[in-house]
């Protein structure tokens, strides 16, 4: 029983999910011939976002940062997501895992 009360008490603290995704500023990122579109991204500094990744390109291609700890590979023609937890004001780099010299990128938290 006290399971149940715990389970209902969070559901009512956290709210709907979808009311809280909607909340969430969201940034688009195309990846296209090895390439990122856009290269520089400009976030909030201090809230959660919703990055949205599509592959455009002939072939797969991989989202990674070392520093925020996210990777995303994804075939040609597909689209995904990530979400990015508050970043700190500064510059955070990402790149593409598959073309390291061309898919250079980075988000601007101000």
């Amino acid at each position: 029983m006290n399971h149940r009360i715990t389970l209902l008490t969070m559901a009512l603290l956290l709210g709907p999910p979808a009311l809280q995704a909607q909340d969430m500023p969201s940034f688009n990122l195309t990846i296209k011939a090895g390439r990122f579109y856009p290269e520089t991204i400009e976030v909030p500094a201090n809230t959660k976002f919703r990055l949205l990744l599509k592959n455009e390109g002939p072939g797969p291609e991989e989202f990674e940062s070392i520093e925020l700890r996210k990777e995303k590979v994804l075939a040609p023609g597909v689209s995904s997501f990530l979400i990015i937890q508050p970043l700190k004001p500064g510059t955070y780099k990402f790149f593409g895992d598959f073309h390291p010299d061309t898919a250079q990128g980075r988000f601007v938290a101000r």
